[in-house]
């Protein structure tokens, strides 16, 4: 027993000694101990208080000691007790249960419960009658009283999304369908959550209280959380299970398309690498697949359109033009064939449901029940692993959120990621999905919103749709980039693309016949489509980085202002930008013929990406907009940013990157940047097999600080140099390690670096200092400046 759990239960086993005997089960009465809680027995049940984290107090009512199973919120490796110290103690009818980030008072007469931050004497959390919580009631006080609330739902492709961010009145949480996400929980700005371990649940938000009007268990079991908005999204991580990582290539760009056959897909390969505009993947709808035949239609190539599909061939031809095959799935089989016949006989369709039409195939058709392990087995079926096998390597799941049960796509990209995990352990899973419900990303889930419209209107709705679904814990969002139904104009397409690459998935569709390529939309579209394509690519050490982030912490690529900014009263419902990562915002340009964008800039420093221009911020500025080219993205660097980025590839692992070019805006504040590195193929990652380099930099008056940490992991990347680029500094020396170093002439001297050197340069900005190291050694560089641009920064 560890020496907190010790502690905690000799104090709690005095309190069995002092509550013993107290008889009356309307007070409660604490008759067991807990490693870091108490259960309290009252008449209608037992209540279990404990803190399985030092910020999360679960509390867990079991009428009559009978608990249900868990609702696939939480995941199965959840923390059961904190691993810090927790001491528990009594003050009269008040038990106290302490850790480092929480204070938990429990009237055990009264039947109340309040939460403090440590060393605080205003309560953030209370809640009364939690004898009456077997009634099925729930309520939950809150300060400030105007807080901002957060999360619960997000928008289907046909809702308004009009209401923006913020939370209040009656919320129903649920999967629900066409793009929609949804989690039981509800958070705030102000520093907690409230999380049900529930299905649906209808919520009432308040000025000062969240009550749970309807959830799906008898036996109510919930978090309270404290923490930053930081802070609860790592803890909602820990508490619903981690993301695992994507394959490398399928954070570069998708193009998905309906109506397509083997020659044709071949072409339009060739003309992305013709016209060098880079491209990862390509997603393939019904054309792949035998649909509506027999012998395992479902699951196997279409020989007639795709020819070469179940040899390999055609996989092998475009993996070596770095092109990744996604295949779309169905939840339903055909009743007239031996698979259907057999899930009759093995009742792996849905109870109840009478069959349909197929609107494709027009045969008759039963949806599968992906609640049962058995289905879920049957559906990564020798078939399907021969179409993995031959070239299928991602999975874009449709239609399973038109039962109403949250769980059914949730269980169905489980089939596929059990599936694949067992019979192809070396190969990452990647998946997109309709809908989303909290849990779900333990499957390598990512979301998209649906059958959208074409259209400004419609292309600014995915911001609201993108974000919200951030809110309920799912980061991996993207969008059918052109719209779906319709046909974008040229400046539609093109501003859709800059909003595109600055999404968590970067994609394209449209709807049967419709084509997506860049080059349809004629030449100043397709430049601007192409250059907002090209910085993603550029950006990618970045952007990986960060998606390793997301798997440790939950915290993911895309961050709503407010998750920086809580106290922040201009960002409380602000979706028209975001941060792409710690380091950039962008806000894209979703109007027609737009010539001027007003933009708030939080607090601090900021850079313009393109010109050097320096704003400060807390503060709305106007930008005037290339309204005939569409080639501007107002994209903003806050200063103390670090960004690795590459030379442009076609696609992502064209070549080793044997040289990050790491660009700095040094901040008084320090900040840090992890840089990582993997295969981007396989699960090795999960065993220690990376590579991660902590990269950091200050500026404290004249003095410009670098540092390279020392490795972790034990991959060896390609990569051998850093090339640091630091922006607004002009140095008169630089000394690595407290050695001083002589400076090259130019630039382009550093070439022949083989150990540390730097040279002095300029943009149209100001002055750059250059500093080149090698990678996977640790360093500390000092740069004594002339002069820094920007040394006003606040930061």
């Amino acid at each position: 027993m560890k020496s907190g759990y010790r502690r905690a239960a000799i104090l709690a086993a005095g309190l069995l000694s002092m509550c013993a005997g107290a008889g009356a089960h309307a007070a409660g009465t604490v008759v067991k101990a807990l490693p870091t809680g108490v259960v309290v027995k009252y008449a209608g049940g037992t209540l279990d208080l404990d803190l399985v984290r030092a910020n999360v107090l679960r509390v867990h009512f079991l009428p009559y000691g009978h608990a249900t199973p868990p609702a696939l919120v939480i995941s199965p490796r959840a923390p059961r007790a904190a691993a810090t110290r927790v001491t528990i103690h009594q003050q009269g009818d008040q038990v106290v249960l302490q850790s480092e980030r929480m204070r938990v008072i429990f009237n055990r007469r009264a039947g109340t419960l309040s939460v403090y931050r440590p060393g605080a004497s205003a309560s953030v959390l209370t809640q009364h009658g939690l004898r009456l919580l077997g009634r099925d009631t729930l309520a939950v006080g809150f300060r400030p009283r105007n807080a901002a609330l957060y999360g619960v739902h997000g928008f289907n492709s046909f809702q308004s999304a009009r209401s923006g961010m913020l939370r209040m009145g009656r919320q129903f949480a649920t999967a629900g369908w066409e793009g929609d996400a949804g989690a039981p929980l509800v958070w705030s700005t102000s520093g907690f959550a409230l999380l049900v371990d529930s299905q649906k649940t209808l919520f009432d938000l308040g000025h000062g209280f969240i009550k749970v009007l309807h959830e799906t268990r008898p036996d109510l079991d919930y978090y309270l959380i404290l923490g930053n908005p930081s802070r609860i999204f790592s803890t909602l991580d820990v508490l619903t299970g981690h993301a695992p990582m994507f394959p490398k290539w399928s954070f570069g760009f998708i193009n998905s398309q309906w109506g397509i056959n083997q020659g044709e897909l071949l072409r339009i390969v060739h003309q992305y690498r013709k016209l060098h505009i880079p491209i990862n993947a390509f997603a393939l709808d019904f054309d792949w697949k035998a649909w509506g035949q027999n012998n395992y239609g479902e699951f196997r190539w279409n020989t007639k359109k795709f020819p070469a599909g179940p040899s390999g061939k055609l996989g092998r031809e475009l993996a070596a033009e770095g092109i990744h095959l996604i295949g779309i799935m169905k939840p339903r089989i055909f009743l007239d064939t031996v698979e259907g016949r057999y899930c009759t006989q093995h009742h792996l369709f849905l109870p109840g449901e009478k069959p349909s039409l197929d609107y494709w195939a027009h045969k008759p058709t039963k949806t599968l029940d992906f609640e049962k392990a058995a289905t879920r087995k049957f559906f990564f079926n020798a078939t399907l692993r021969h179409s993995f096998a031959s070239g299928i390597v991602g999975w874009w799941n449709d239609e399973a959120d038109e039962t109403g049960n949250d769980r059914q796509f949730f269980n169905m990209e489980r089939a596929l990621y059990d599936g694949q995990r067992k019979y192809f352990p070396k190969q990452r899973v990647w998946s997109l999905n309709r809908n989303f419900w909290l849990g779900a990303q333990r499957y390598a889930y990512g979301l998209w919103s649906g059958d959208i419209k074409s259209g400004f209107k419609s292309m600014a709705a995915q911001r609201q749709r993108m974000l919200s679904a951030i809110d309920v814990g799912e980061m991996w969002w993207g969008m059918d980039g052109g719209g779906f139904s319709g046909h974008p104009s040229g400046q539609n397409y093109a501003r859709w693309l800059e909003f595109d690459a600055f999404a968590p998935i970067t994609r394209v569709h449209g709807s049967y016949l419709q084509r997506r390529q860049p080059w349809l939309y004629g030449q100043t579209a397709a430049r601007a489509a192409t250059h907002a394509l090209d910085l993603r690519y550029r950006l990618f050490p970045y952007i990986y980085s960060l998606a390793w982030n997301e798997h440790r912490t939950g915290i993911g690529l895309v961050r709503p202002l407010y998750f920086l900014w809580p106290h922040d009263p201009h960002v409380r419902n602000d979706y028209s930008a975001w941060m792409f990562g710690p380091s950039l915002l962008v806000s894209p340009v979703v109007g027609r013929n737009q010539r001027v964008k007003n933009l708030y800039l939080p607090p601090g420093t900021w850079t313009n990406f393109f010109t050097g221009k320096l704003y400060h911020g807390n503060q709305v500025i106007t930008l005037a907009l290339d309204h005939k080219t569409f080639a501007d993205i107002p994209l903003f660097v806050r200063q103390g940013a670090i960004i690795p980025m590459q030379p442009l590839m076609e696609y992502i692992g064209q070549h080793p990157v044997t040289q990050a070019t790491v660009e700095v805006f040094p901040a008084k504040r320090a900040t840090h940047f992890d840089y990582y590195d993997d295969d981007g193929e396989t699960y090795a990652y999960e065993h220690g097999d990376y590579f991660v380099q902590r990269l950091g930099a200050q500026a404290r008056g004249p003095t410009v600080s670098l540092t390279v940490g020392a490795v972790r992991g034990t991959y060896k990347p390609a990569l051998r140099r850093y090339l640091f680029v630091v922006h607004q500094v002009e140095a008169r020396t630089v000394s690595i390690d407290g050695h001083l170093l002589h400076p090259a002439a130019k630039r382009a001297a550093l070439a022949g670096c083989r150990s540390a050197c730097w040279a002095r340069g300029h943009n149209e900005a100001g002055p750059l200092t250059f500093v080149d190291l090698t990678a996977g050694r640790p360093y500390r560089v000092s740069i004594e400046t002339v002069s820094r641009a920007g040394s006003g920064d606040p930061n």
